[in-house]
C-alpha cells in the first residue's frame, strides 16, 4: 500500500520525499563526487565517460549531459546536490534558479526581490497562475542551465 501524497498537486513543485530520494540516489551521489577537484576535471574532460561510471539511469545521464536541472529534479535529483553540477559549470545558484524558471539571472533576482511568485492561481494544479506546468519549463523540460 503506497502512502497518499497530497502535496503532488502543488504546481511547479517537486517534493523531495522518500521515493525521490530512492530514485535519485546515484544521481545525487554523482553530484557529490563533484566536490573533489580531480572528479570535476575528469567530468569536464569527458562527461559521458565519467557518467558511465555511475549506476544512474540513462534518462538521468541524459538530463545531466543536457544540464537540464528540471529534468534532473523530476528524476530524483535534489537541488542542493545539483548545485555541485551548476558550480562545476561555473554557474551560481541564482543562475541555476533562473534557468529552472525560464528566466534570466537578472529576471529571477528581480522577481525574488519583488517578493517572488504570487500564490494566487498557484495553490493547486489546474489553476491559472504563472507556476502552472503549461506556463513553466518545469512542465516542459526546458530548464537548461547551459546554452
Amino acid at each position: 500500500m503506497s502512502l497518499e501524497k497530497p502535496y503532488t498537486n502543488i504546481p511547479g513543485t517537486t517534493i523531495f520525499d522518500m521515493d525521490q530520494a530512492r530514485a535519485g540516489y546515484h544521481l545525487n551521489q554523482f553530484c557529490m563526487s563533484l566536490m573533489k577537484d580531480a572528479n570535476r576535471k575528469r567530468f569536464l574532460a569527458d562527461q559521458r565517460v565519467y557518467l558511465d561510471e555511475w549506476p544512474m539511469t540513462e534518462d538521468q545521464k541524459l538530463a545531466v549531459l543536457a544540464a537540464d536541472l528540471n529534468r534532473c529534479i523530476a528524476l530524483g535529483g535534489n537541488i542542493y546536490f545539483l548545485a555541485k553540477l551548476g558550480a562545476t559549470h561555473g554557474k551560481s545558484f541564482q543562475q541555476m534558479a533562473g534557468s529552472m524558471t525560464g528566466r534570466t539571472e537578472i529576471e529571477y533576482r528581480d522577481m525574488m526581490i519583488a517578493g517572488g511568485r504570487s500564490a494566487d492561481g498557484n495553490r493547486v494544479v489546474g489553476e491559472s497562475g504563472d507556476a502552472q506546468a503549461n506556463r513553466q519549463p518545469q512542465g516542459h523540460g526546458t530548464g537548461k542551465l547551459l546554452d
